[in-house]
């Protein structure tokens, strides 16, 4: 994949490959990277060659990382984990999921909604009681119902949400994702289909639902890392999430085609990427020119 940087001759690429104009300057001001997980940094479960020198060629250009997912099944401490398992280096600061983000905006939208339904698994729980939550049960009266990834979902819980969002009680969904995405022969109901069961019932839809494709997503990082959106790489597989996200924020938008898109449906768009390239490897290789 060529990418024609201002200044520089193309990089690593055949004549006849498609090329990416990008200003040298919008590079060099790069001072965090969003990451993708599948498609991105692996596709299941096995890593793609040579993730770990480009996370490390970002640490020796005092680059910082954030490993970002929309599925809110699990905390981030287990993502941690399970990246740290396929031998990815990681740590708390290092994830970011739909769960933070929605976290982020209740605090700064609802800031005095302490009481909360959940419908989400234990470990989504776990997350929200550490942000300082308190979890409602059964009968007992929430002031905002939260909907994430519920892969412990049964219909009691789910007519007891769908009763308070009725009440009128402020809702938030933390991803809009209808399935999530796997090779078993089953179609995994994610937290958008459990919405518009819930927009059925109720007719009522979330407030918010900060996981991606929404900027806010983006911003949670933003505000953490004290960065401008020009300072910020987004790096996905997905037109419709990830450069979706990266356009609306600001950021630079990096495609890697290593997952769903590819290179013809990018240059199609109305707004293509600010970036496409072969894999991460590509992007670490180019930031490492620049600031060469």
């Amino acid at each position: 994949m060529a990418v024609n940087v201002e200044g520089k001759d193309d990089i690593n690429a055949p004549d006849d490959s498609p090329a990416t104009e990008l200003p040298s300057a919008r590079l060099r001001s790069i001072r965090h990277v969003a990451l993708d997980l599948d498609g991105t940094i692996y596709k299941d479960d096995v890593v793609f060659e040579g993730v770990n020198d480009f996370l490390a060629t970002l640490r020796s250009l005092g680059i910082g990382y954030t490993f970002l997912t929309n599925n809110s099944s699990r905390s981030r401490h287990e993502y941690v984990a399970r990246l740290r398992g396929l031998g990815i280096a990681c740590d708390d600061e290092n994830v970011f999921t739909s769960a933070d983000a929605t976290i982020v905006y209740m605090r700064k939208q609802i800031p005095d909604v302490r009481r909360i339904y959940l419908l989400g698994t234990p470990s989504l729980g776990e997350q929200f009681a550490e942000a300082g939550y308190v979890l409602c049960v059964g009968a007992e009266e929430p002031e905002a119902v939260v909907v994430g990834f519920d892969t412990t979902l049964d219909h009691r819980r789910l007519c007891q949400a769908a009763y308070w969002i009725a009440q009128g009680k402020p809702y938030v969904a933390t991803h809009p994702d209808r399935i999530c995405p796997t090779g078993e022969p089953t179609v995994l109901v994610d937290c958008g289909a459990i919405c518009a069961a819930i927009a059925a019932a109720t007719g009522r839809w979330p407030l918010a639902v900060p996981g991606k494709p929404d900027r806010l997503m983006l911003a949670g990082i933003l505000a953490s890392r004290g960065l401008r959106s020009d300072e910020l790489a987004m790096v996905g597989d997905r037109l419709y999430t990830d450069m979706a996200m990266a356009a609306a924020s600001g950021a630079l938008g990096v495609l890697v085609l290593t997952g769903e898109a590819t290179a013809e449906q990018a240059a199609a768009m109305e707004q293509p990427p600010d970036l496409v390239v072969d894999d991460v490897v590509a992007f670490g290789r180019l930031l490492a020119e620049i600031a060469g």
